[in-house]
């Protein structure tokens, strides 16, 4: 559910019409993508007095805003109001019980909030003057993009912003029903009564807490051997504990053999961590086991480019995110790690390449600062190294860990999670921060400024957190790293 930027852009040529035939042939800049990397690249362009045209052949927006990150998190929050009723009741002792979901509701909801957020989008656009083409746009050379019938000309340069597409297993296609991928699970019929989900990353886990929370049984399978794999070690194990507790069957170390639909749903069957076959079934199989570049019929050779083995448009100059044809830059999820493929990690992306066009000093992505959030029950939120991964650098660490039932408020949510922190031996700077528990895609902004500043646990601890918060444990970690532990020893 954690996807990012524009829609993919279509082989297919469509007569000009009436809008894009009033934008000029010719413009400082041209976005090829309107998803948040595009659009963000588009508005501050604008912003900077550059002329712009945005060509997309779907809804600006792209897969952030009409299949992934938006709408997915406004069924999340359906799905904790759910959750909030069963804690009221079987811990606060309300009497309060859920009678159904009424789905059509709920969906008409949530399709509010992205019909709402789309508009708000292209009154940006609009009024930051960027000429929109609805259209699917090829390039044709350097500087020369062709979309909706028309060739249009960049003075200064062309940004590729195509997104991304889930990642199919071969043998394995989606039909919108039975077999689903993150794109197009929000928008199967109905609630299915089980579901079994193919990715314990952050999307499979985000569908697993969701589907849980509106009442099937979950059966979570992740290849790796924990969830989450490329998060802490710490941040995996208390996730999948959170997750198992609410009764999702977590499966790691798992593969898929092979899979077949049947009439009433679907049969697995999984090679497990020590080599067993087990058969699994379900109404639902939900396939999240990644998201590849989308490429197809952009010509990138009529503009000198192509793509890396795994099909990136890997950039030249990663401080400019510019390819090795002057002028031609890449945001988004075209672009491979350290890029992140996140919808914020695209709108600084956007910012860097329009500021780079305009010729306004612009600082690069520091990726190691840029927050990771899985907006599952319960939620993480990381932000720099790993203790493994700091490690690896080189780096000789000292490592705090606080349980987030440690502070009062944690008790008053009984959740369980912790707060970690990655630092420096010796009082230097901290190189990670990361938080499992509720709320906490909510906390790491406070832990992204102390890695971004390269803050020290001293730094953090003479500030003080409000008491009783969930936050206060973060001061909590700091205060002890820095010798001044209170609660904590």
């Amino acid at each position: 559910m954690n996807t990012d930027t524009a829609a993919p852009q279509a082989t297919t040529t469509a007569a000009p019409r009436a809008e894009d035939a009033a934008a000029p042939q010719e413009a400082d800049v041209i976005v090829i993508g309107g998803g948040t990397g595009g659009y963000s690249t588009a508005l501050r362009a604008a912003h900077l007095g550059l002329s712009v045209i945005l060509a997309e052949r779907d809804k600006v927006g792209g897969t952030c805003l009409h299949r992934g990150c938006i709408p997915s998190k406004a069924m999340l929050h359906a799905a904790e109001l759910v959750d909030g009723i069963a804690e009221a009741r079987e811990r606060w002792g309300v009497k309060a019980s859920l009678d159904s979901v009424d789905w059509p509701a709920l969906v008409a909801t949530r399709d509010d909030i992205v019909s709402r957020n789309h508009k708000g989008v292209e009154a940006h656009l609009g009024h930051g003057g960027v000429h929109v083409v609805r259209a699917s746009a090829e390039l044709t050379g350097p500087r020369t993009v062709r979309a909706g019938g028309r060739t249009y000309t960049a003075r200064r340069g062309i940004v590729l912003a195509t997104g991304s597409r889930p990642r199919t297993l071969p043998g394995l296609e989606p039909d919108g029903r039975r077999v689903v991928t993150s794109d197009d699970a929000l928008f199967a019929p109905g609630l299915p009564q089980s579901v079994l989900i193919l990715g314990g990353g952050a999307i499979g886990v985000e569908y697993a807490s969701f589907h849980r929370s509106m009442g099937a049984e979950v059966t979570l399978v992740e290849a790796a051997d924990r969830l989450v794999p490329l998060e802490d070690a710490d941040v995996s194990r208390h996730l999948t504990r959170g997750l198992k507790k609410r009764g999702i069957d977590v499966r790691t170390g798992a593969r898929l053999e092979e899979a077949a639909v049947l009439e009433g749903g679907v049969r697995a069957t999984v090679r497990t961590a020590r080599g067993e076959l087990r058969t699994l079934e379900a109404e639902r199989l939900l396939v999240a086991v990644g998201r590849v570049p989308v490429t197809d019929g952009l010509n990138l050779a009529a503009a000198g480019l192509a793509t890396d083995e795994r099909g990136f448009v890997a950039p030249a100059d990663w401080s400019r995110l510019e390819t090795a044809v002057p002028g031609v830059h890449v945001v988004g999820d075209l672009l491979p790690p350290p890029s992140l493929g996140l919808a914020h990690a695209s709108f600084a992306e956007g910012l860097l390449v329009a500021e780079t066009l305009a010729g306004v000093p612009s600082a690069p992505v520091d990726y190691t600062a840029v927050p990771r959030v899985t907006y599952s029950s319960p939620q993480t939120a990381s932000v720099g190294l790993g203790e493994a991964e700091a490690r690896a650098r080189g780096y000789e660490v000292v490592v705090n860990t606080m349980p987030l039932t440690a502070v009062a408020k944690g008790m008053v949510h009984g959740q369980g999670g912790m707060v970690k922190v990655v630092a420096v031996q010796g009082g230097g700077q901290v190189l990670g921060v990361h938080l499992v528990g509720p709320h906490v895609s909510e906390m790491v902004a406070e832990s992204q400024l102390i890695v971004g500043w390269d803050a020290e646990p001293a730094d953090v601890a003479r500030h003080i957190h409000a008491h009783p918060t969930l936050s206060e444990a973060v001061g909590e970690a700091f205060l002890t790293l820095a010798g001044r532990g209170l609660h904590q020893q």
